[in-house]
C-alpha cells in the first residue's frame, strides 16, 4: 500500500492516542480534587513526610497565585487563555501526530489546562493540595494539572533543544 494511503488512518490514530494522554490527565486530576476538597477543611493539613503534606487551597489566580488579589475579572482572563491554548494545542497535535516528545508535551499541556479550566468553570478557583515545603520555606502548592503542565513545559523545551541540535547537525 503507497504510504500516502496509510497516513490519514495512522496520523488520525496518533492524534487519537495523544487526546486519550490528556483525558487521563484531566480524569485523574479532577479525581484527586475531589476526593482532597470532600475529605479537608480548607487550610487543613495532613503531614505526609518531613518536608510534604496535603492540604486543601483554593487559588483564584494563576501559577504561584498570580493574579490572585484580583477582583473576580482574573477567572475570565485564565479561562480565556485556556480556551486558546487549547485550540491552539488540538490543531498542533492534530497536525503532527507522529512527532512523539512534541505531541507528548503538548498532550501533557492541554489535560492540566483543561483539569485546572474545570476548576475555574465551576468553582471560580483552582484547587491545589500538594504542598512541599523545608523549615520554613514553603513552595506554593500545586495540584496534577500543574504538575502535567510543569512537565509538558519541560518537555517542549527540551523537544525544541533536540530539533534545533538536529539541524545543526543536517547544516554541517
Amino acid at each position: 500500500m503507497p504510504p500516502s494511503a496509510k497516513a490519514p488512518s495512522s496520523k488520525r490514530g496518533g492524534f487519537i492516542h495523544w487526546l486519550l494522554i490528556a483525558l487521563v490527565i484531566v480524569i485523574v486530576d479532577q479525581i484527586t480534587k475531589q476526593l482532597i476538597d470532600q475529605n479537608f477543611h480548607y487550610a487543613e493539613r495532613l503531614n505526609l513526610l518531613p518536608f510534604f503534606d496535603l492540604t486543601l487551597l483554593y487559588n483564584p489566580g494563576a501559577a504561584f497565585s498570580f493574579l490572585a488579589d484580583g477582583a473576580g475579572w482574573q477567572r475570565w482572563f485564565f479561562t480565556a487563555i485556556a480556551l486558546v491554548a487549547t485550540v491552539l494545542i488540538v490543531h498542533l497535535l492534530r497536525k503532527h501526530p507522529e512527532q512523539k516528545l512534541f505531541c507528548a508535551s503538548l498532550s501533557l499541556i492541554l489535560g492540566g489546562a483543561i483539569g485546572n479550566l474545570i476548576d475555574r468553570l465551576a468553582h471560580s478557583h483552582v484547587i491545589d493540595f500538594l504542598l512541599f515545603y523545608w523549615r520554613d520555606a514553603y513552595f506554593p502548592a500545586f495540584n496534577v494539572a500543574d504538575i502535567a503542565i510543569s512537565c509538558g513545559a519541560f518537555l517542549l523545551i527540551l523537544d525544541e533543544l533536540l530539533r534545533l541540535k538536529k539541524h545543526k547537525k543536517t547544516k554541517e
